[in-house]
């Protein structure tokens, strides 16, 4: 009862779950791609799996405070610089990152394969959709576990109270819940918005990269360059929207 009468717990609690759904941006995009591929009965399941699956997997590592700061600890030393596992995790996350939205970049733009919907039988379209369904379900969750990584350190340097980190994870999960069927919708109809996000994803994953070896780059910097590039893509909708009414 105490905490709930501090004015200070509550702009702590406001203040981290702003930063967690600003984080969370990345792992929207991620999820919005994947279920693009999926069969639409699909996508809003995965949608809401890769969401919650996120908040149990930052709230399982709240719960392993210990853990967390032991990631943190140098576990060996290459050329006079030090590697903890934190460094690791980001390293293999942002090669992940990087390999997956260059694929999914090339998928968009040059694969001429064919798409769920032109499968010739029905055994065929299920098996695929199957396929499908648990690969993303993988990918969502090794992702997952790298950005949920971040944002709990982030959570651990800004608040002192287990309870009140929960709290604001809940709240910016629940946030991105309402979200992202929205966002993934729009994503969908603009295909030069889906390339616009998998471009971001390629510089999330240089930028964990670039932190696993010790180079910090201020997010803030990323997200300004992606709010910039995303208000000139909707310029140039709102402008081609023009044209043809024209």
């Amino acid at each position: 009862m105490e905490l709930l009468l501090d004015p200070n717990i509550w702009l702590a609690f406001f203040m981290l779950a702003a930063l967690e759904i600003v984080l969370g941006i990345d792992n929207v995009i991620f999820i919005t791609v994947l279920v693009s591929k999926l069969p639409a009965e699909m996508q809003h399941k995965v949608r809401q799996f890769g969401l919650i699956f996120a908040m149990v997997s930052r709230i399982a590592l709240l719960f392993s405070l210990s853990w967390i700061i032991g990631l943190t600890e140098p576990l060996l030393t290459i050329m006079e610089k030090t590697v903890t596992g934190r460094d690791l995790v980001l390293i293999f996350g942002g090669l992940f990152l990087l390999y997956k939205s260059t694929h999914e970049i090339y998928s968009e733009v040059e694969d001429k394969h064919a798409t769920y919907e032109e499968s010739t039988t029905l055994d065929a379209a299920k098996q695929k959709g199957a396929a499908l369904f648990w690969g993303s379900i993988v990918q969502i969750g090794i992702l997952d576990i790298v950005f949920s990584l971040d944002s709990v350190i982030t959570a651990v340097g800004m608040v002192d109270h287990l309870s009140v980190m929960v709290a604001a994870v809940v709240l910016s999960v629940g946030v991105m819940l309402v979200a992202a069927k929205s966002i993934g919708e729009f994503v969908e109809r603009h295909a030069s918005v889906k390339v616009l996000a998998l471009s971001f994803l390629m510089m999330v994953g240089l930028t964990l990269i670039a932190e696993g070896f010790g180079a910090h780059i201020p997010k803030g910097y990323l997200y300004s360059a992606m709010a910039f590039s995303l208000l000139v893509e909707m310029l140039n909708i709102r402008s081609k929207k023009k044209r043809r009414l024209a």
